[in-house]
């Protein structure tokens, strides 16, 4: 099996355009809580904008939400604790109360899902609130507090932490063969269970071809990432900074332990990959219900389809931000 006409058919079958139905659902709520937010905070906020793996072209079809960020101005709270509650009562009201969705706290956002509609669809939007950090300073500097409602990354609940979102995603922009390997890595991480954040390997990635050559097919950038990741995440002194907060190293995230073991499963996946090609279906299997292999029997073949769900997991609440 050639390993880079693989992977690129399988990157296919977790295209956003194989479930534009259920991705129209969701923008359609996500605009609607953004008007509802407009309406509500009119002057006390700058406008809403999209965030997450959407913004930043890295979304998969399997596991996915959308992200909407509040920037709120610095005197339109007290505390950065009050937005959060404030936010989450207003939503809690105008959805939860009403029967449309649940509305739920989350670590660092407010999470509204939609119950089921009549496909059997569950829209879930997470709703960022943030405050600027200086007066009249968001416009020019894009720098937000956000809220710590569980205790997380180190940082206890109820307290607060620099970011800026729109550098996280302009961090990204333009850069789409690598956006190509992140995708791939969430495919891994999704389809065998592993809990590291996305964010990590997106800022593993975006480091690995910003200091190494890279050249070649898919594979060849795929396994030039991964080998990045096996040799540096054990490496003393070695550092991934938050683009939004240069404060923010996410290696501080991960235990020694993890390190190891993150290192071993890099090195294991390419000697596996490296001795027998067919080792590629496990650990970045195809979307069967978008795909085709053309060494499968007809019955699987009866998966690709057109529209329709492709197995929408919720990720977990710790997952989403970033």
């Amino acid at each position: 099996m050639e390993k880079s006409t693989y992977l690129e058919d399988a990157l296919e079958t977790y295209k956003m355009r194989h479930i534009e139905d259920l991705v129209k659902k969701y923008k359609t709520r996500r605009d609607e809580i953004k008007e509802d937010l407009k309406e509500k905070f009119n002057s006390k906020a700058y406008n809403p904008f999209n965030s997450g793996s959407f913004a930043k072209h890295t979304a998969i079809n399997t596991k996915f939400d959308l992200d909407l960020v509040v920037p709120f101005k610095r005197d339109s709270f007290s505390t950065i604790k009050e937005m959060f509650d404030e936010v989450y009562d207003f939503l809690k009201e105008k959805y939860q109360d009403s029967g449309k969705a649940e509305v739920r706290k989350q670590k660092v956002s407010i999470g509204v899902i939609f119950y089921s509609d009549a496909e059997g669809d569950r829209i879930d939007i997470d709703v960022v609130p943030g405050r600027e950090l200086n007066d009249d300073d968001y416009l020019t500097s894009k720098d937000l507090h956000i809220y710590f409602n569980e205790d997380l990354w180190g940082y206890e609940k109820g307290s607060y932490q620099k970011t800026n979102i729109q550098s996280q995603i302009n961090h990204i922009k333009g850069k789409s063969e690598a956006r190509e390997v992140i995708r791939l890595l969430k495919i891994w991480k999704s389809t065998n269970g592993e809990d590291y954040k996305s964010f990590l390997f997106e800022l593993f990635t975006i480091k690995a071809f910003d200091k190494t050559e890279i050249t070649g097919d898919l594979w060849d950038r795929l396994k030039v990432v991964m080998t990045y990741i096996k040799e540096n995440v054990v490496k003393d002194g070695f550092n991934l900074i938050d683009p939004g907060n240069s404060n923010n190293n996410l290696m501080d995230s991960l235990d020694e332990w993890q390190k190891e073991q993150l290192s071993d499963k890099m090195k294991n996946m390419i000697e596996r990959i490296e001795d027998n090609s067919e080792n590629l279906k496990t650990y970045f299997p195809k979307n069967k219900k978008f795909g085709e292999d053309k060494n499968n029997s007809s019955e699987d073949n009866s998966y690709r389809l057109k529209g329709g769900t492709a197995g929408i997991s919720i990720p977990k609440k710790g997952q989403r931000f970033g």
